[in-house]
């Protein structure tokens, strides 16, 4: 069975130069193996027919800020995206920010940290944080919208991957009041998550509650499982990308579950990995390049 490995560094900081492809096929022992160019200095592709040590590969290349992750060669192109939000498709933790506006960051950011470590569950830690925000204005949350910033790449990666035919849908514990307009702006095609409960006459205020069933790391398993069905396609044809522990369920199904930028425990256990890659990197672990990436 063929494999592809994949060598990636961000857009902005290229670093995939030809002594550090000499220096991976020197250390994965893949002499005479061919190297096909996705974006020069950004990305490459080293084609083997059998699986190498990755982790050795890795340790080797720990001071360059750059990712090398090992990828079936056949059917590298997905057809279903399904992308957590906060930290990933956008820059922000809007929990974080929203509790910063108001004096209360410690304890938000307290609780985030536990939950993103997988030390409190996803659903206790969502209630925990937003019982804290009880009576706040709607008007801040627009103030704190105004600030979101897609994370680099998140267009590219949106744009290219539905201009080849997938269904990109974001799965976030986040909420739908800052999801529904990132998804817009993106061109996304769904959006799953969570919807905080407001007050219903006069200056409408948040009630400190989340409107049930809790959108968790099982939700988003069964997200990606049950859209993927609806579509038709097998789960070896999904991606799914994240950061934190409620992510852990739906990278262990997906054809390829990503790791980005992410916590340790998710790194740890997930298969692929991009640490210093933007979110383009996901389009390099699918073979695209430069003249098929669109800038969105």
């Amino acid at each position: 069975m063929p494999f592809t490995l994949v060598l990636s560094s961000a857009p902005t900081t290229p670093a995939v130069t030809d002594a550090l492809v000499a220096e991976a096929i020197s250390v994965a022992n893949l002499h005479g193996s061919a190297v096909r160019w996705l974006v020069p200095g950004v990305a490459a592709d080293i084609v083997t027919s059998q699986p190498i040590d990755l982790a050795r590969l890795r340790a080797a290349l720990a001071d360059k800020p750059v990712d090398a992750n090992l990828v079936e060669t056949a059917g590298r192109r997905k057809l279903l995206l399904v992308a957590d939000m906060e930290s990933t498709l956008i820059e922000n933790e809007m929990l974080d920010d929203l509790a910063a506006d108001i004096g209360i960051g410690p304890q938000i950011a307290a609780i985030t940290e536990k939950s993103m470590r997988g030390e409190v569950d996803f659903a206790t830690s969502v209630r925990e944080r937003v019982a804290l925000l009880a009576d706040l204005p709607v008007a801040i949350m627009d103030t704190c919208a105004a600030r979101i910033r897609l994370m680099p790449g998140a267009k590219s990666l949106i744009a290219t991957m539905a201009h080849h035919g997938a269904h990109c849908v974001i799965a976030t514990g986040g909420f739908g009041y800052f999801a529904d307009p990132v998804a817009k702006t993106l061109g996304c095609h769904a959006v799953h998550c969570n919807h905080l409960e407001l007050t219903g006459s006069g200056e409408r205020r948040l009630t400190g509650r989340l409107i049930e069933p809790i959108f968790d790391r099982a939700a988003k398993r069964r997200t990606l499982e049950s859209v993927a069905l609806q579509r038709g396609l097998p789960l070896s044809a999904t991606l799914a990308v994240g950061d934190g522990a409620n992510d852990l369920d739906m990278l262990s199904v997906a054809g390829f579950g990503v790791a980005f930028r992410a916590k340790p425990i998710v790194a740890a256990a997930a298969h692929l990995s991009l640490n210093h890659s933007d979110l383009t990197g996901l389009l390099f672990l699918q073979g695209y390049p430069a003249e098929e990436i669109l800038e969105g």
